[in-house]
């Protein structure tokens, strides 16, 4: 994996230490402020958001490496309950983490997930299930949801409700700042991505292009929240790009003043 924009200081020494030379390409603001929400999705060149409905057809082994080293860094991961069921999403294995990245004894960062229903099959030893040495999941639901979901979900999650009918973006990251989660990596979907660009709450965009030209119907990696609304940023400024074997790994920042956070 090589830089190649900024132009790197010392080209021979970014092979020397690849994680620590990630892990401070990907260095969360110093402690303190508000939280920090940090995206991170993958695309094709013709802009799939997916192969065969997952994202993880479209990745390799430079936009995993990355993916390890955003998970060590974050305080929480925050998905949206489609995502969740179509990838498979389980609690953080701490051997898929870089222990050097993460404070002394830190548990795993949990799974956070946006479910109105709370339809994730509890039963079913996914999300909710319960693993030895992994961080239970965090449900952030609404009162609408079955008592009894609810209820099931509690025995091995927190189960938070954040309200009457539906989980706001802003919404959810405050009640995740509440819990102390300033450092939150969204890993989508689409739908959630536009749900917090159009809320203003977005700091920084990690994109992975992949090296493939998927066709079909896939999606983007932002869906409008209503038709007719952009849901778009007002702008990004591009802070590094990375390549590996034709991926692009590409980081952008928030530019210009955002409603949720900077009004």
């Amino acid at each position: 994996m090589r830089q190649i924009y900024p132009a790197p200081g010392d080209p021979a020494g970014q092979q020397a230490d690849p994680v620590g030379d990630l892990a401070r390409l990907y260095a969360y603001p110093g402690p303190g402020g508000r939280p920090w929400l940090r995206a991170n999705m993958i695309s094709s060149a013709d802009g799939a958001v997916a192969l065969a409905g997952r994202s993880g057809g479209l990745s390799g082994p430079a936009d995993r490496l990355v993916f390890a080293v955003l998970r060590s860094l974050a305080d929480v991961i925050l998905v949206g309950a489609g995502t969740a069921r179509a990838e498979g999403y389980k609690p953080v294995d701490p051997r898929q983490l870089i222990g050097r990245l993460r404070p002394a004894s830190a548990p795993p960062p949990p799974i956070a997930v946006i479910t109105g229903r709370l339809d994730l099959g509890p039963d079913d030893g996914g999300l909710l299930g319960a693993y030895p040495g992994r961080a239970p999941s965090i449900v952030l639901t609404t009162q609408a949801a079955p008592a009894a979901r609810r209820a099931a979900a509690a025995r091995h999650a927190e189960v938070v409700v954040t309200g009457p009918g539906t989980v706001t973006a802003q919404a959810a990251v405050a009640a995740l700042a509440g819990r102390g989660y300033r450092k939150i990596l969204a890993e989508g979907g689409p739908g959630l991505l536009g749900q917090i660009t159009a809320a203003g709450l977005l700091d920084e965009l990690c994109l992975t292009y992949s090296p493939v030209l998927a066709g079909g119907a896939a999606g983007r990696i932002l869906t409008p929240p209503a038709p007719g609304r952009a849901g778009a940023l007002a702008g990004l400024e591009l802070a590094h790009v990375l390549e590996d074997n034709g991926y692009l790994l590409c980081r952008y920042l928030q530019s210009g003043p955002r409603p949720g956070k900077d009004a």
